[in-house]
């Protein structure tokens, strides 16, 4: 694979929106619950400080993406914050590490000083051992801080339904 990690284009939103929606779905990342259409991906993808793609060069396909924004505001505002999302049927593959670097650098040219992750889930094993490959420090572990998979009020009272966050950094 020759992989290119470039700014998204209005025309990549339906495979952002594909690919984010698999992460979702999976229950295993990311805060949100619910999935995004066309007109909810524009909307929250041209909200970010900057949005890549990981495209294959040769076929054009979108492979993966990032999104990168402030992690709070004000006295803080120099802290980012990313969430990568990877093809399912391509993880593994070296994809999400050309993310990260490229989030890394991005970050920085943007004026970020600190890159935060506030909620990796405890069984992202994967992301973990890339993070730490990559220089980012643990802060810490919140216990039972991240529902997995389903959202409804039974599941939520499921004990079993919640899995230890990381918090991590990496300064720019």
């Amino acid at each position: 694979m020759d992989i290119v990690v470039e700014k998204y284009k209005e025309s990549d939103i339906p495979e952002m929106v594909r690919i984010w929606d698999q992460v979702v779905a999976d229950g295993r990342a990311f805060p949100q619950t619910e999935p995004l259409d066309f007109s909810g991906g524009k909307e929250f993808f041209s909200s970010q400080s900057l949005c890549a793609v990981a495209r294959d060069r040769q076929s054009g396909k979108v492979n993966g993406l990032y999104i990168l924004h402030p992690n709070n505001l004000g006295r803080c505002g120099h802290i980012c914050n990313c969430s990568y999302a990877v093809d399912k049927d391509l993880r593994g593959c070296g994809i999400g590490e050309l993310l990260v670097k490229d989030s890394l650098a991005q970050g920085k040219a943007l004026g970020f000083r600190i890159m935060q992750f506030n909620a990796v889930a405890a069984s992202n094993t994967a992301a973990i051992k890339l993070y730490k490959k990559l220089g980012f420090v643990q802060l810490g572990v919140i216990p039972g801080g991240f529902r997995r998979g389903e959202t409804t009020a039974a599941a939520a009272s499921v004990p079993d339904n919640y899995e230890d966050i990381i918090l991590f950094y990496h300064i720019l």
